[in-house]
Order: C-alpha cells, then structure tokens, then sequence
C-alpha cells in the first residue's frame, strides 16, 4: 500500500465497495438442521407462473479481499464512528445520521471526515 497516498475520499470509497460486497455475499445459515424431504419436481407450466426470485451476484475473490481490509481498519475507529463509516456506506441520508448522533448535519460530516482522515493517515504512514 506504499505505493498509494489514499485520502479521505478513497477510504470512503473503499467502504462502500465493502458495503456493497457484504450485501453481496449469501446468507448464513444454521447448521445441523436439515430435512428429509425430497426435491419437488416442477411442470414447466408451474415454473412460469412462479415469481422469479432475484439473481444473486457473488462476489469476487479480490472484493472479498478488500472487505476483510476494510474490517481490520474498523478497528482503528472508536465504536461511534464505525457507526458513522458504516451508516454513510450503506448511504443512510445525513438527516437521519444527524438526528442519531443528536447532533448537526454539519457535525455529523466533519466527524465522518475525521474518522475518514484518521484512517486515510494511518494508511499513509504505513
């Protein structure tokens, strides 16, 4: 990563990608619990007026890279503002992001620029 001066824009980037790479990845699911029921098999008249099920897109391998980087520099954050990073990944809008921290518009930005500059610099200085 020395190669590379990052800014406060190129983390908050980052963290959307890792945002949109976490919604990406499937579902957990419990393990231990199965059933003995065999598959269904469907007429092709019943499949077509089934409600088509939304495509799944899995992410890549580097993407899955870049999340798991994204969570080591979480931990550089205090608890409020990975709540922060996080809720402007997921583009949560400021007035909502504002009225949970019980503060500003403005005070809510210049503490996710700062969260945002904390890492950008520690990135740099690596």
């Amino acid at each position: 990563m020395a190669e590379r001066d990052w800014t406060a824009g190129d983390v908050a980037d980052h963290f959307e990608e890792a945002f949109r790479t976490l919604r990406r990845l499937p579902p957990v699911k419990a393990r231990g619990f199965v059933h003995a029921w065999p598959t269904i098999l469907r007429e092709p008249e019943e499949i077509a007026t089934m409600t088509p099920e939304p495509m799944r897109i899995v992410p890549s391998a580097r993407a899955i890279s870049g999340l798991e980087r994204t969570f080591d520099w979480v931990a550089w954050l205090e608890e409020a503002e990975r709540r922060l990073v996080w809720a402007r990944a997921a583009r949560v809008p400021w007035k909502v992001i504002s009225h949970e921290l019980g503060c500003d518009r403005t005070t809510a930005w210049r503490r996710w620029q700062l969260a945002l500059t904390k890492i950008a610099a520690r990135l740099n200085a690596e």
